[in-house]
């Protein structure tokens, strides 16, 4: 009997494993295995591969799967239990397809288990239209609900991986999406630092995550996929990163046809080995042959690439018994079975934000409506529900679909498009404005008017995956698109009460909306069942509980340059305006009442921390979810810092005059600033510590009606130098 070879042998380290089967491969083999659709190599009995394959908000292009809330949905539940739930689920599905399609020999494109999700890019400028894939402009939020989802994809297992995620765009990445093949982010040392970098480092040292993408851009004129300062000295060196990196798609090529830093392909393909990258989206790294035969990239280093991807297989089980591996089992009926569905409309209901309720005129009783009439693009829109990179549901509920649904036989539900998303007529053939009077006909008649405006993914997206007439995928103002804005206000002449339901990924300025509607939802993206969500939240079935991850600013007018990314008057942190609508910020149904801060010590030396607790109770009528947001201010710091930033979040739930005890623990990071070298550096002085359901800023106390409670501490000592 022969030996078994080392790379089958199941008793040795997958990095062992990997090692050996690399030292059994032609190099001309090792440079195919570096494409993202690797081929078979039957002689080693290693079946083909594709790495290609998205999981944003569920299993995404690859039949059906539960469609989740967009990512910036999710976001606003600011609860990383939620995320890693969702997370959990969608690797679930991930394993029950896989498995499946490996029995029918299908291996093709977004059929494996490596996930290039999480997005964790800052959503620096809400005219980026990529933004509605990340976790908002935080990068406090976006670190906790970051690592909550790379936790929930890749499992608990001690051995194996229940999928492998990928943070994505490492680094400094929020458009311009038009010029991202060729442009150069400069950052300062301190923003990179501050306010770029923080989640990717949370993904890497406390999500252990297995990939990092690298991004099309340059970041301070070296492409990120081919950046020593980002691959070599941070994420490995630094961060002690010991997973894969994969480009972005077809990034490769930009080094020479846009970046213009390297003269060839082979050139192109030896800088990113060389600094680090291990597989390519796309099929330069065929040029990879050329470039090692030129002296360029030595076999060595395409060892080691090729061993990190083999140990990623061998990890998530690729080349054992089946028996062994604890996901090999996963039975394909769980794919969009009731309970994920359940928990994906439970999603998208604490995704949803209450923007304005003025005179409580929600929820509504629906049962005292003889007619209501449903209005918009987005009204009768599955793409409104979808976002980008999504899967395909087995039933969706539009917003007008979930009213019909909600009401009794004897509510009459008149519904109009009123207008084209952001043409300005209906039919080709049509006049302009070819929908109003019937959006005005049905008003007339209705007890109430629920408006559905907003975007969807096809004109606010990634370059390249939209065609539309503003901005390759980005927004070139926050206003309303086409004549919804129009449309809105001739039907607001009616006189008829108006529920307004935006659908986006990204913040609008309703400024006009806020001064004349009553209530306006923030529904987001909020997957297949969003009707559903929308509907209940209207009929007061739940309390909403969402909370803006973004700004809503008043105008585009107030914005820096889009191309400057310099945090300067950037998200709530930075900002030098009043926000019409301010991050963190969101309504309920109820009203709750926070006490005082209570401080384990007023005064801590340097490197300790520092415990803080708070009673809140719910003193309004409906029992509901709240978000506890901690902030915390640096009132001497040396350098310019955060006016404040948010540094704990906490969901609960309460009972009609319940009360509870939440409590943080603020650490040594946490008070850390960053330095204009970089450096984070702890300084003695005194800092402010916030409790409440909002930021401390005066609008958010003017819009909620509710304060935030305050309390002080010093922190003394020498100033000390911390890790990053």
């Amino acid at each position: 009997m022969s030996e078994i070879p080392a790379y089958k042998n199941q008793a040795l380290s997958f990095e062992e494993r990997a090692k050996d089967l690399v030292s059994r491969m032609t190099l001309e083999e090792k440079v195919t295995q570096m494409l993202h659709s690797a081929p078979a190599i039957p002689r080693l009995d290693l079946p083909s591969y594709n790495w290609w394959n998205e999981a944003l908000h569920g299993v995404a292009r690859a039949g059906v799967a539960t469609v989740f809330p967009q990512a910036i949905g999710m976001a606003a539940t600011f609860d990383e239990d939620l995320l890693y739930k969702t997370a959990d689920i969608i690797s679930t599905e991930g394993r029950a397809k896989y498995h499946e399609n490996q029995r029918k020999s299908d291996h093709g494109i977004y059929k494996g288990l490596t996930f290039w999700s999480p997005n964790i890019n800052i959503f620096r400028d809400p005219r980026w239209g990529r933004g509605h894939e990340t976790y908002g402009e935080d990068p406090y939020l976006t670190g906790r609900l970051g690592v909550a989802f790379i936790k929930g994809i890749q499992g608990n297992d001690k051995k194996y991986l229940k999928a492998a995620a990928c943070a994505k765009h490492f680094a400094v990445h929020s458009g311009p999406e038009s010029e991202r093949h060729s442009f150069n982010a400069v950052v300062s040392k301190k923003d990179l630092r501050e306010t770029y970098l923080p989640a990717f480092k949370e993904a890497v040292q406390e999500a252990d995550v297995e990939a990092v993408m690298g991004a099309y851009n340059r970041t301070n004129d070296e492409p990120c996929c081919g950046s020593r300062m980002l691959l070599k000295e941070i994420l490995r060196e630094e961060w002690g990163f010991k997973g894969h990196v994969t480009s972005d798609c077809w990034a490769i090529k930009d080094f020479h046809e846009h970046h213009m830093v390297t003269r060839t392909a082979p050139e192109s393909v030896a800088l990113a080995v060389n600094s680090g990258c291990d597989l390519n989206c796309g099929n330069m790294y065929i040029n990879l042959l050329i470039a090692h035969k030129e002296g360029l990239v030595s076999e060595e280093v395409i060892d080691q690439s090729v061993t990190r991807l083999m140990t990623t297989r061998m990890k998530l089980g690729m080349f054992d018994d089946p028996e062994n591996v604890s996901y090999a089992h996963t039975p394909y009926e769980v794919n969009s079975c009731k309970e994920h569905l359940d928990f994906a409309l439970d999603m998208a209901k604490k995704s949803l934000v209450l923007l304005k309720n003025e005179k409580g005129m929600l929820p509504l009783d629906k049962n005292k409506l003889n007619s209501i009439a449903v209005i918009g693009p987005n009204a009768d829109s599955r793409t409104a529900l979808e976002g980008n990179y999504c899967g395909t549901a087995n039933r969706y509920t539009t917003i007008v679909e979930g009213i019909q649904d909600a009401v009794g036989e004897n509510t009459r539900v008149y519904y109009a498009q009123g207008c084209h998303l952001y043409k300005d007529r209906v039919q080709g053939l049509g006049e302009s404005k070819d929908r109003f009077a019937e959006a005005i006909a049905v008003a007339e008649r209705a007890d109430v008017v629920v408006m559905c405006l907003g975007l969807d993914a096809t004109i606010e997206g990634e370059e390249g995956d939209v065609s539309n007439e503003y901005a390759s995928g980005d927004k070139l103002h926050l206003n309303l698109p086409g004549n919804q804005q129009e449309l809105l206000e001739a039907v607001h002449k009616t006189g008829k009460p108006i529920i307004l339901v935006l659908l986006s990924g990204s913040a609008l300025a309703v400024t006009w909306a806020d001064q004349n509607i009553p209530s306006i939802i923030q529904a987001w993206y909020p997957g297949a069942q969003g009707g559903k969500a929308v509907a209940s939240l209207i009929f007061g079935e739940y309390s909403p509980s969402g909370r803006l991850p973004v700004t809503f600013y008043k105008s585009t007018e107030e914005l820096p340059d889009f191309c400057d990314y310099s945090m300067k008057n950037r998200t709530y942190r930075y900002m030098e305006t009043e926000a019409l609508y301010p991050f963190g910020y969101g309504l309920s149904y109820t009203k709750f009442e926070y006490g005082e801060i209570q401080i384990g010590k007023d005064q801590i030396s340097i490197g300790e921390n520092l415990e803080c607790s708070i009673e809140i109770k719910n003193i309004g009528n409906w029992a509901s979810d709240e978000i506890v947001q901690l902030y915390m201010k640096d009132i001497e710091a040396s350098v310019e810092v955060p006016r404040w930033q948010l540094r704990g979040i906490k969901r609960i739930h309460l009972a009609p005059g319940k009360e509870t005890e939440v409590c943080f623990t603020l650490t040594p990071r946490m008070m850390a600033l960053i330095d204009n070298d970089g450096k984070t550096v702890l300084e003695p002085g005194m800092f402010e510590v916030y409790i409440g359901g909002s930021q401390p800023d005066e609008r958010s106390l003017k819009l909620t009606g509710n304060d935030v409670s305050k309390a002080a501490f010093e922190l003394i000592g020498n100033a000390a130098e911390l890790e990053y």
